[in-house]
């Protein structure tokens, strides 16, 4: 199982808050089999104690430290979102990139996903391109 493929992402993305975008991303995740449905739950929680939003229009929801158990395999979603969703004191996400992780590759995950949306092309790449095959060229040129 890949841990990004077209059927994890998403385009073009409408929600009304950050948690319907969480929970979007999060069953993107279970639907791939990566996560049971409790790890939504965690995303929710881990976002309710901490803000996932990393800046630069970036958010990456996750579960909390116990967590682990609802995840089967390491898988990333990928979200989209043009007029973007609000993530408190007026920042605003337009890329919500969420993640399941088995094991200790959580770490590695988030710096890659950092790394790639750090780089403004990248960036723009990501939140310009209209096909999913698109999107997942730029990262996946950035995980190698």
């Amino acid at each position: 199982m890949s841990v990004l493929s077209k059927e994890k992402v998403r385009l073009n993305v409408k929600v009304e808050d950050k948690y319907e975008a969480i929970r979007l991303a999060g069953q993107l995740l279970v639907d791939a089999g990566h996560a049971e449905l409790p790890y939504i739950e965690k995303m929710i929680e881990r976002e309710q104690t901490l803000s996932t939003y990393m800046g630069g229009g970036l958010a990456i929801p996750h579960g909390t430290q116990d967590s682990k158990q609802f995840i089967r395999s390491t898988g990333l979603s990928i979200l989209q979102i043009p007029e973007g969703v609000d993530f408190g004191e007026g920042e605003k996400a337009y890329l919500l990139v969420g993640i399941a992780a088995d094991g200790d590759d959580h770490l590695e995950i988030l710096t890659n996903v950092a790394m790639i949306c750090s780089d403004d092309d990248n960036l723009e790449g990501i939140l310009k391109a209209s096909t999913a095959e698109e999107l997942l060229a730029i990262f996946e040129s950035g995980m190698e």
